[in-house]
């Protein structure tokens, strides 16, 4: 029988929302859909045989690449099929994605252009739905009963024990324009709300199943408090003993200081908060609209209401000198941050996509190369080659650091030694005073992008 399939190649880690948001549009509109997160369970090729439609998701650079290898045999076992990308990096890419076997691409509000492709499919035409749609939808609950349970994702642990962790989103895109981020090129500056009894249902639903945590997805959960507050009260007037994380800017954790107490007080455990950088001049290259200063303001607001930080970082650009990166270290540990960095973010590269503001900066046309549609980025190279060396010996160190199980602290220690043996200088840490103390919560997915 005709059906619809829709694909996950890789979503940090957690259920896909962008499976289970679109499926439940398309049946609503009377399809048959089978969803397959390819990051966990295998790819089914039996289900893509009678398929008249195929989505293939991609929020992210890494699904992106992942989708791009898929594109050629989902087209040789499904010849017929239509086959789209849907979601952040589709009209980035869409010249690329179309080489590669894709039919449409289709950004920002996806689900009601999957609807009206697979409704066109039905009468014989084929629809052509903008490249990007930022229409105000009428959101269903996710439909996620077609998906792998929650058990196969990566789950938050705390120091009392693992948390069985689910994921929704309570709004969509981002009222900032920070030079460095994809979302950018796809929202311009504008965001989209779930409404909250939608949220709130799709979150009843996987605490039936056994959720006791959720991640909220959104780019920043505080771009809209006026809806984002009144969602976690009502939540945890329903669930009390459910936590939750969320991300933040720096510049929503300084404005919106007196609401640090209500997210704490209605479950929050965990802020992420994409720093980027303890450097004042890449903070201003990327329009962050932070400074040093402030992450260490935003850092004691948290400290100071209970509330775990999980920073994020572009450790090296082409800006990034052997002096700014030792700095970077020696901050992380004058600022109190060793335990709420990953060892991924010590060596995270700035990735430019396509569409990227950064693109409109002179000072980072004389780094980049010609766009490379395999690597779905500008190449640049650093002039300082040893910097080149220290991060892909970085992203070594930090790949085996979760397997050995070490704490944050111990592979802090030897970033530093790597650091020293890579550049012929390192910052002197005094790390010997620091008292022991349980880790903050983590995701045990550690990977970024």
């Amino acid at each position: 029988m005709p059906h619809v399939v829709l694909i996950s190649t890789y979503e940090l880690g957690h259920q896909p929302f962008g499976l289970a948001s679109p499926a439940a549009w398309l049946e609503q509109a009377g399809a048959t859909v089978r969803c397959i997160d390819s990051a966990v369970e295998p790819l089914a090729r039996g289900m893509l045989h009678d398929a008249v439609l195929i989505g293939l998701y991609v929020p992210m650079h890494t699904a992106t690449r992942m989708a791009a290898d898929l594109l050629p045999q989902l087209r040789a076992v499904a010849p017929a099929a239509l086959i789209v990308c849907y979601g952040l990096y589709a009209p980035l890419n869409e010249a690329f994605l179309r080489e590669r076997g894709a039919d449409a691409c289709i950004g920002g509000e996806f689900e009601a252009a999957l609807v009206e492709l697979y409704q066109a499919i039905l009468r014989g035409e084929r629809a052509r739905p903008p490249l990007v749609n930022l229409d105000r939808l009428a959101f269903l609950v996710p439909q996620r009963a077609g998906l792998p349970h929650h058990t196969a994702y990566a789950t938050m642990i705390t120091a009392d024990g693992p948390l069985p962790t689910g994921y929704t989103e309570a709004s969509r895109g981002c009222k900032h324009t920070c030079r460095h981020c994809p979302i950018v090129p796809v929202y311009g500056g504008r965001f989209r709300v779930v409404p909250r009894d939608v949220v709130l249902e799709d979150i009843r639903r996987q605490v039936a199943g056994g959720v006791r945590h959720i991640t909220f997805g959104d780019p920043d959960f505080l771009n809209g408090p006026g809806h984002a507050l009144p969602l976690v009260h009502a939540l945890h007037a329903e669930h009390p003993h459910l936590s939750y994380d969320v991300t933040v800017k720096v510049e929503h954790l300084l404005k919106h200081a007196d609401l640090l107490p209500d997210l704490r007080d209605t479950g929050c455990i965990l802020v992420t908060s994409a720093i980027e950088a303890l450097d004042d001049r890449i903070l201003a290259i990327f329009d962050k609209r932070h400074t040093r200063a402030d992450v260490a303001q935003a850092a004691q607001l948290l400290r100071s209401v209970g509330l775990a930080l999980n920073a994020t970082f572009v450790a090296f650009t082409p800006w990034t000198t052997r002096a700014l990166y030792c700095d970077f270290l020696a901050a992380i540990a004058d600022l109190d941050l060793i335990d709420s960095v990953s060892p991924i973010q010590y060596a995270i590269r700035l990735l430019v996509p396509a569409g990227s503001r950064l693109l409109e900066l002179a000072d980072m046309q004389q780094y980049i190369g010609p766009f490379d549609p395999a690597a779905l980025a500008y190449p640049w190279d650093h002039p300082d080659l040893a910097l080149d060396r220290l991060q892909r010996a970085a992203i070594h160190l930090a790949q085996g650091s979760v397997p050995r199980g070490e704490t944050r602290a111990d592979f802090y220690r030897q970033l530093l030694e790597l650091t020293a043996a890579e550049l012929g200088e390192a910052p002197r840490v005094a790390l010997e005073h620091r008292l022991a103390r349980p880790p903050i919560p983590y995701m045990n997915e550690p990977w970024y992008c």
